[in-house]
């Protein structure tokens, strides 16, 4: 309980943890910084680190500080993204189709399951939207190589989906996020980008749950 609630304080002061973690490690900061992203998109069992918060905070800790270069920072943690992907598709790859026959301790067979029916439903278009999906971002890589999607086209989706993910939340915290009206609401701003990120599921969920209930009736 204590675990989940560092890492909730964490997440909506994103602001202040960079910032302290900028001045007690300077340079290293891009380490950490590449480090989270590549963990959060390249192992299927870290589903739950806070990329599109983790982005949008760093661009605008670039613009306030100057301490951070933010294009030395684009091309670091799409990098970061690039890698994290290519391993979790690799380690799918090399599981194989075996993965969705039980739970594992650390990856749930419901989130595997899902992630297969959104690719089912999007295709290989569904490497691009899942970047901005929490949770499924994760997973998608992993299921792609699960399901032996042809390399080439894989890494055509994972370039795309990853340089816009990471250009699209740097840059937008780089010029929206020390803007007076969101530095004194920072919190908020993390709950709406969340919010918004988690709702194409959640919408996508509740017409499934609806039409089923319509095909009983």
């Amino acid at each position: 309980m204590e675990l989940l609630h560092q890492l909730i304080d964490f997440v909506l002061h994103l602001d202040k943890h960079l910032g302290e973690i900028l001045q007690q490690y300077g340079t290293l900061t891009y380490v950490i910084l590449f480090l989270i992203i590549f963990v959060e998109t390249g192992l299927v069992v870290m589903p739950f680190l806070p990329g599109d918060s983790l982005l949008f905070a760093t661009g605008a800790l670039a613009a306030s500080t100057g301490a951070l270069n933010i294009w030395f920072l684009i091309i670091l943690l799409f990098t970061a993204a690039l890698l994290g992907d290519n391993l979790n598709y690799f380690i799918g790859n090399f599981i194989g189709p075996k993965v969705f026959s039980r739970d594992y301790r650390l990856l749930k067979k419901e989130h595997l399951l899902r992630t297969q029916k959104f690719f089912e439903k999007y295709g290989g278009k569904a490497i691009i939207i899942a970047r901005f999906i929490p949770i499924v971002r994760t997973f998608a890589p992993f299921v792609a190589g699960v399901g032996t999607m042809v390399y080439s086209r894989f890494i055509l989706y994972c370039i795309t989906g990853g340089l816009a993910w990471v250009v699209g939340f740097l840059l937008v915290g780089f010029f929206f996020g020390n803007l007076p009206i969101v530095k004194q609401n920072f919190p908020l701003v993390i709950l709406l980008i969340i919010f918004i990120s988690v709702l194409p599921p959640v919408i996508e969920f509740i017409r499934s749950k609806y039409g089923k209930a319509q095909e009983k009736a």
